[in-house]
């Protein structure tokens, strides 16, 4: 087995939980403000794991601090993360498939556009309206788009929560 998964305790576990949550919506917010790069519909939904795991993992560290065994709620706690990042994992999956048109994604951000009857209807619309499209993926690393590199990492945190969910210590 790897050496890290073997040394994981409830508490580390929920530590490195906490930390790359904390650091991957640092690194969306820095893509989306700073380098401006709007998320899509879908790209908002792969976020909220990374939401709810922060404060779970901050409450399943205290909680096993708390006695000299773990208690059964931050294992509990560990267990509901590791299942909420196991469905973004699936999320960002299904987006991805999109990016590289295996399939077809929501017509709310990859659809077709439908044009009204008229045009300055359809005009005034288009100066409201700002779609950013889940079929396109405004950056890539090593081939990797966002949603790419969030399948790895919502995988691995569902690993790590999982496994230390089992931790005795």
């Amino acid at each position: 087995m790897l050496p890290f998964l073997e040394s994981l305790t409830v508490f580390r576990a929920s530590l490195v939980v906490l930390a790359v949550s904390v650091l991957a919506i640092a690194g969306a917010f820095y893509f989306q403000y700073v380098l401006h790069l709007p998320p899509c519909p879908l790209c908002l939904i792969q976020r909220w794991p990374f939401y709810a795991a922060m404060p779970a993992a901050l409450i399943a560290a205290v909680l096993s601090r708390s006695s000299q065994e773990p208690s059964r709620w931050s294992r509990l706690l560990l267990g509901a993360i590791a299942l909420a990042f196991l469905a973004g994992a699936g999320v960002a999956a299904y987006h991805t498939g999109i990016e590289w048109k295996f399939w077809q994604g929501p017509e709310s951000c990859s659809g077709t556009l439908t044009v009204a009857n008229d045009a300055s209807a359809f005009l005034q619309r288009l100066q409201t309206v700002q779609v950013v499209r889940c079929d396109e993926a405004a950056w890539r690393f090593a081939g990797l788009s966002l949603a790419g590199w969030n399948v790895l990492i919502s995988f691995g945190l569902a690993v790590t929560a999982a496994w230390g969910s089992r931790s005795r210590w």
